[in-house]
This record gives C-alpha cells, sequence and structure tokens, in this order.
C-alpha cells in the first residue's frame, strides 16, 4: 500500500504486541500449573487444557481442583488468618501497597497473559483492567489504614471464599483480594477455568511484597471446584458470576452462617433521549455493548431510544459498528477481540439463531475465519417480551426498541428481572437527575458507561445479586461486630390451660392490611394467655393468601418512598407521640402478656421511634473520589418491601426495633409478630390515628414457623429480616433464593433490644440499597 492510499483510506495498519515474556513465563513453569497453596505452587495433579481463545492453540495445563484440594487450601488459610488479623492495620497496608506497586511494575506482562488468556484487546487490557487493579490494592491500603480508627467495633471475618468469573479475570480478583485481606481475613479464590493464569502469575509476584504464606491460595478447576470451595468451612463466599449459578449458591449456603455477597448478571438499559448529543451517545454505545466483546454484566445490551431521534440514531449506529475492527486480540489497533471459548460462542450463536424476531444486522467488517468471533449485531424492532429483550446473551449482541416518553423509558428500563447498572443520554440535567433515581439498578451512568473506580460501590438489585464491590460499603461486607452474641432462647406463647381464667368481654384481634382490620383468610384463630392461664383474646391465624394481600397493599403504597424525609420522621414522631399518650396500657399489656413489668419497654419502644425519626432525614449518602471530572454520588435508597419476622423475646421493642428504621428509609413492612401478638395488634391501633398512609404497615398473625416460607419466597418482596427464635434462618435463606432477595437473619444468635445493638446505622443500612450515579462535568 502506498503512502496516498494509505491517507486516502486512513486504515489502521497492525501494531502487534509481543507476546514472547507471557510465553515464556508459561515455558517457565513447563507449561503446566498446580494450585497455589501456602505460599507455593502444588505438584500439579489431573489437569485440563486453557487456550488462546483467538487461535485454539493450546496455552497451559492446568490443575484440575478436587474437594481434597480445596480443604487444604482452606486449611492454610485458616492457620494465617489470626496472625494476619493481628497484624497492625498499617502492615497489612503496605503489603496491600506493595502489591498495587507490583501490579504496575509487571503490568505488561499481567496485560499480555490476560489477553492471551481471555481474547480481550491488549488496549482494554493494558489500559483500563490492570490499572483498576492497582488502584483496587492501593485503595484498599488506604481503607485497611484507617479501619481501626474508623470501625473499632469490627472484626475480621475470618476465611473467604471466592469464585470469580472469566470477563475480567484479574480485575475480579481484585475486587475480591483486596478487601478481604484489607479487613484481615485470609482467602481461598478459584479462577474461572477458561482463564485461570493471571490468578496464578498474580499469587507468583505477591511473593515479591512478602506476602505471608497462607493469606492468599489459589485452587484451579471446573464448577465441580468452585462447589466444593463453596460447600467448605469457609466463613464468608464471595460470588461473580451468572444469576443461574448465584441462586444455587444461595440455596447452598442458606443456614450456614456464611456471610454471602452475589454480583450477578444483567440487561442493562442504555436510554438515549431525543434532545441527547448522539454522536457522543454512539461512542457511549460502542463501549457499553461492544466492550471486551459484550462479554460485561453490566454491558448495555437493551438500547431504548425515543422515537424521534430513532432512524437518524440507527444509521449512524450501523456506519459506526461496521468501522470497528476484529481480530487478533493482540494487535493495539483491534476493537474487538475473541470471544472466550468455543462453547461461550457457540452459546451466543444459537440463541440468536433460536430467536429471528425483529430485523437482524450485522457489522459489515470482515471476521476472522479461525478462532472464537462474533461479528457485532443489531436487532431492532423487538417487544418487551422479546427473548432476546429479557435474556442475557452475554456478547457483542444489541437490542433495541423505541419510547417516546419519559415515563415509557423508565417502565421498558424497569421491565427486566435483572437491576445491575443503566445508561443515559440526555443534555437535559433536570431530566437526567429525575430520571436516574427511579432506574431500578445499583450504578446509573448519565452522559457516560462503564465507568469503575475502587471509591465507588459497585452491585446490583433484584436478580443482578446483592452486596457491593468498592468502597467502604464493599469493605463492610467482610467484617462483623467485635462483641459475640449469646445463643437465643428459644420463647413459645404460654399454652391455654384447659380451664382459663376470663374476666374480659371476648376481643378478637384482627390483622391490618392495606391500613384495614381483616379477618384471616384461614378462619382460624388461637387464644393468648398470660402466664398465669388468663385468656387475653384471640388473634388470626394467618397464611400465605393473607400474605400475598399484605404484599399487594405494601406494593401499592410505593408513594411512601416518594414523600420527603422531613415527612416520614413527622409520622414516626407522631407515631411516638400517641404510643406514649397511651403508655400505662401498653405497659400493662406486656406485663400480661410476659409476666414481666412492661414499662421499660414502652419507653425503649417510644425512644426507639424518636431515633428512627431523628435518622429519617439525617442518614445521608455521600460523593465518592473517583478520578474523573465528576462525580459519583453513592445514594441510599429504600430496599422495597420488607418482610420481617419479629423477636419473641421482646413483643413491642423488637417490632418497633424492625419496623422504624424500614420505614424511615422509606421501605413498606409486613410484619409477622413473635409469641405475643396481642401487643402488635394493640399497636396498630396507634398506627391508625398517626397519619400513616394504608399500606405502609401491614401485620399478619400466626405461627412464624407457618408464614416464613411464604414471606421469604414471594417474589415480589425485595427484602426479609428474621429474629424470631425459631429456627428460621435456613428456611428463609433457601427460599430467598427464588428471586435472590435480601436477607438478615439470626442464625439462632441473640440481640439485646434495648441495648445499643437494637438499634443504629446497622439497621438503617439493611433498609437500604447504595445506587452509585455517576455524573462526570463539562461538555
Amino acid at each position: 500500500m502506498t503512502i496516498k492510499e494509505i491517507f486516502d483510506s486512513m486504515a489502521y495498519g497492525p501494531a502487534p504486541e509481543s507476546a514472547t515474556e507471557a510465553l515464556a513465563w508459561v515455558a517457565g513453569h513447563n507449561g503446566t500449573f498446580g494450585h497455589w497453596i501456602d505460599g507455593a505452587f502444588t505438584a500439579p495433579g489431573a489437569t485440563f487444557t486453557t487456550s488462546n481463545p483467538a487461535t485454539g492453540k493450546p496455552l497451559a495445563q492446568v490443575t484440575q481442583g478436587t474437594a481434597d484440594d480445596v480443604a487444604q487450601a482452606v486449611a492454610a488459610a485458616r492457620r494465617a488468618q489470626p496472625k494476619w488479623a493481628r497484624l497492625p492495620a498499617h502492615k497489612r497496608a503496605q503489603y496491600l501497597y506493595a502489591l498495587a506497586r507490583l501490579t504496575q511494575k509487571h503490568s505488561r506482562l499481567l496485560a499480555v497473559v490476560e489477553t492471551l488468556d481471555n481474547g480481550k484487546p491488549i488496549r482494554e487490557s493494558r489500559d483500563i483492567d490492570i490499572p483498576l487493579v492497582a488502584r483496587h490494592f492501593s485503595y484498599h491500603a488506604g481503607l485497611a489504614q484507617l479501619l481501626p480508627s474508623e470501625h473499632p467495633d469490627l472484626q475480621p471475618l475470618g476465611v473467604c471464599g471466592a469464585v470469580i468469573p472469566w470477563n475480567f479475570p484479574l480485575l475480579m480478583l481484585a475486587w475480591k483480594v483486596a478487601p478481604a485481606l484489607a479487613a484481615g481475613n485470609t482467602i481461598v479464590l478459584k479462577p474461572a477455568e477458561y482463564t485461570p493464569l493471571t490468578a496464578l502469575l498474580f499469587a507468583e509476584i505477591s511473593r515479591e511484597a512478602g506476602l505471608p504464606k497462607g493469606v492468599l491460595n489459589i485452587v484451579t478447576g471446573d464448577g465441580s471446584t468452585g462447589a466444593a470451595l463453596v460447600d467448605s468451612p469457609v466463613d464468608k463466599i464471595a460470588f461473580t458470576g451468572s444469576t443461574s449459578v448465584g441462586k444455587r449458591i444461595r440455596a447452598a449456603t442458606a443456614g450456614t452462617g456464611k456471610a454471602l455477597t452475589l454480583e450477578l448478571g444483567g440487561k442493562s438499559p442504555y436510554i438515549v433521549f431525543d434532545d441527547a448529543d448522539l454522536d457522543s451517545a454512539i461512542e457511549g454505545l460502542v463501549d457499553a455493548i461492544w466492550f471486551n466483546q459484550g462479554q460485561v454484566c453490566c454491558a448495555g445490551s437493551r438500547l431504548l431510544v425515543q422515537e424521534g431521534v430513532a432512524p437518524r440514531f440507527y444509521e449512524k449506529l450501523k456506519r459506526r459498528m461496521d468501522g470497528l475492527r476484529i481480530g487478533d486480540p493482540l494487535d493495539k489497533a483491534i476493537d474487538i477481540g475473541a470471544i472466550v471459548d468455543p462453547i461461550q460462542l457457540a452459546t451466543i450463536t444459537q440463541l440468536v439463531k433460536d430467536n429471528p424476531e425483529g430485523d437482524h444486522y450485522q457489522a459489515a467488517t470482515s471476521v476472522p475465519a479461525t478462532g472464537c468471533f462474533y461479528p457485532p449485531t443489531l436487532i431492532t424492532g423487538l417487544g418487551t417480551a422479546s427473548t432476546l429483550m429479557q435474556e442475557e446473551i452475554f456478547g457483542p449482541v444489541l437490542v433495541a426498541m423505541t419510547f417516546r416518553t419519559p415515563e415509557e423509558a423508565v417502565a421498558l428500563a424497569n421491565n427486566t428481572r435483572y437491576g445491575l447498572a443503566a445508561t443515559l443520554w440526555t443534555e437535559n440535567i433536570n431530566l437526567a437527575l429525575d430520571v436516574a433515581p427511579k432506574l431500578k439498578a445499583g450504578v446509573v451512568w448519565v452522559n457516560a458507561t462503564n465507568l469503575f473506580d475502587a471509591a465507588a460501590g459497585f452491585g446490583g438489585v433484584r436478580e443482578s445479586g446483592f452486596g457491593r464491590e468498592g468502597g467502604w460499603e464493599g469493605l463492610m461486607a467482610y467484617l462483623k461486630p467485635s462483641s459475640k452474641p449469646a445463643l437465643l432462647r428459644p420463647v413459645t406463647a404460654p399454652a391455654a390451660p384447659e380451664d382459663p381464667v376470663v374476666d374480659t368481654l371476648d376481643r378478637t384481634a384482627k390483622m391490618y392490611i392495606g391500613g384495614k382490620q381483616a379477618r384471616p383468610d384461614s378462619g382460624y384463630s388461637q387464644a393468648i394467655c398470660s402466664p398465669k392461664g388468663k385468656l387475653l383474646g384471640h388473634t388470626g391465624i394467618g397464611n400465605r393468601k393473607d400474605i400475598r394481600n399484605a404484599v399487594e397493599a405494601a406494593h401499592a403504597a410505593k408513594g411512601w418512598a416518594k414523600t420527603t424525609a422531613y415527612n416520614r420522621a413527622q409520622v414516626l414522631y407522631f407515631i411516638a407521640e400517641n404510643l406514649s399518650a397511651r403508655a400505662a396500657e401498653f405497659a400493662t399489656r406486656l406485663q400480661d402478656l410476659t409476666g414481666k413489668p412492661g414499662s421499660s419497654e414502652v419507653d425503649a419502644s417510644i425512644q426507639r421511634l424518636f431515633t428512627y425519626a431523628a435518622w429519617a432525614d439525617k442518614y445521608d449518602g455521600s460523593a465518592k473520589s473517583v478520578p474523573i471530572r465528576g462525580i459519583a454520588l453513592a445514594m441510599n435508597e429504600p430496599c422495597g418491601v420488607i418482610g420481617a419476622l419479629c423477636p419473641d423475646e421482646a413483643p413491642l421493642l423488637g417490632l418497633i426495633s424492625l419496623m422504624a428504621p424500614a420505614i424511615a428509609m422509606g421501605n413498606t413492612v409486613v410484619l409477622v409478630p413473635g409469641a405475643a401478638p396481642l401487643a402488635a395488634t394493640d399497636f396498630y391501633q396507634v398506627l391508625d390515628t398517626s397519619d400513616l398512609p394504608p399500606g405502609v404497615v401491614n401485620i399478619v398473625t400466626g405461627p412464624p414457623e407457618d408464614l416464613a416460607k411464604s414471606l421469604a419466597g414471594h417474589m415480589d418482596v425485595d427484602a426479609v429480616w428474621s429474629f424470631s427464635s425459631h429456627p428460621l434462618s435456613a428456611l428463609i435463606e433457601r427460599e430467598a433464593a427464588g428471586n435472590l432477595k435480601r436477607t438478615w437473619v439470626n442464625h439462632g444468635r441473640a440481640r439485646n433490644w434495648m441495648g445499643a445493638e437494637g438499634e443504629g446505622r446497622t439497621f438503617l443500612s439493611q433498609a437500604t440499597e447504595i445506587k452509585t450515579v455517576w455524573v462526570p462535568y463539562g461538555e
């Protein structure tokens, strides 16, 4: 090609990156790797092949981990953990800083190995992934340094197990390892079977930081190895991967007491309003869906374009697609690399082939004849129920539809079971800040996409999982209170004697649903007696239909979340005021129910209402110090509908301690009282006179062990809390796997409801989701 022809075509020439050093590293291990356990490589066992997806050529043989291998790694981590946790925070910070610096020093080698093993373009490995890895270790070095002064009441969980995916192998390692080590935990990590090499390289590099043996352990293998790690005696599981596997992990860990965070799949909307800078939105969209070949959990794979500009936008987009370059990932001039594995390529191909609906357009660009490559694809004209509009494809396939109004855009964006990320483009800042809070997503990007930083929490809602990666909020998932709670003794209601004492007019307390008293669907009631055998009244025995009605009423009251925090505070103060006016009556009721003086519990209940009235407009979010010219806002949003099984040992205070923080943050609740339900049914009379909108608080009486399953399994409940003295934790966590709702259960441990652990930030944190909204500045 002549110089004139080059300037006429402006075509990119090849700019290959050498793989010599990376292949030499593999050869230095004779092309075969064992696990990294207790600071050294083990002797290789039975192996499998990891290959270069761009060429299909084998890269190395990697050991298939067994349950015994996992047990060996967990044992090494367990031995190392006490000493690691006792290190001064500054010393742990030094180790993390050293890992950050070593990542920078070995950045080229790490980037090339990542591209060889994963197939992503070297530009992405070199300029995005590896710098973010270094940033995470550096940031968490700072968190480790500050942890004792900022959170002196917290301690590490112990040994963490991490299972990570193949799309960002080293970055996902950093997201798990950095916070675990900063908090004083040790870790056993299983990389994806397709992409194990950078994890093994990083482990080897950690020697140069002097990282103590057993602090970091890597066990390679397929899904069976991951399952063995989930089943092993670790204290926490951190998983990033598919929603289907996340559900299985939630069920497998149910009732074990293991902490769990899940960062799962997504079908993220990419919304373009008619006033957007269309050219900028096009460039953002290229990054949103064709970055890493679309193999990104938060990929903007669902394009929503305002109807008036859709034809012009599609035309511009197709021209841009035609200019994308597909080929050797080690070529620095390449835009799109290889799909990670032939199996994943076949999955993408088959999913698109099986769903011919809509207009399919594939970029008019050359695709290599060999290797795992798939062309950029645009599918327009789909409906909301289309399979490709609802299912995560996890490849370079963009599906699109149009909308007319902002309200319709929000409705379409939220019409998914996922809730990981969302992008919106508009030049109207008022529109942007109106729409962003309405999107059901853990992360929202305004006029940008795929912005990540260690300081800003990342994670989803709904079936995109729970928990956050990054920031203080991410570190909290690796810590627990320093105090050790005692075992909770079961509390049962006094049995009705054969000849109960009856000295009052018959009284049957109904349920409280949608602001009205409601009879139980079952038609059955239970007698409530005092410890001395006095018949105090009857309460209805609820069933799944009562739970259904209560959840529907709670959803109907969703306007509560839109009220100002100040107004929610005023309602809580009003509830406290009305409870105070009837304090003597409630004290007598509690003494009748429990046989103990009730005045102190009533006083504590009034104080607790005041506490959360105070918190309602003071539990603030934060502005994150991210390295862009812009701002990342961490906003506390209500979870939605929270179901709560109340404590048995504090009939009134326990109920209020769960109800008050939930509604203070804008949630609606379905409450199941404990062993003395008449305190709860008396309390709804207070709610009726306190300006609380109907449906914000709903009370369903009945045996908690019967109602827990219906509540935890309900697909329209967003979170379930249980502080019942009945052994319900395993049941609730297992049933919650259906839609991956958040759970907060006691695992049979007591809580002092009269003391400091009965209130505070922990309750507010459980009542909220953190949404990170990124807003760049400037033109």
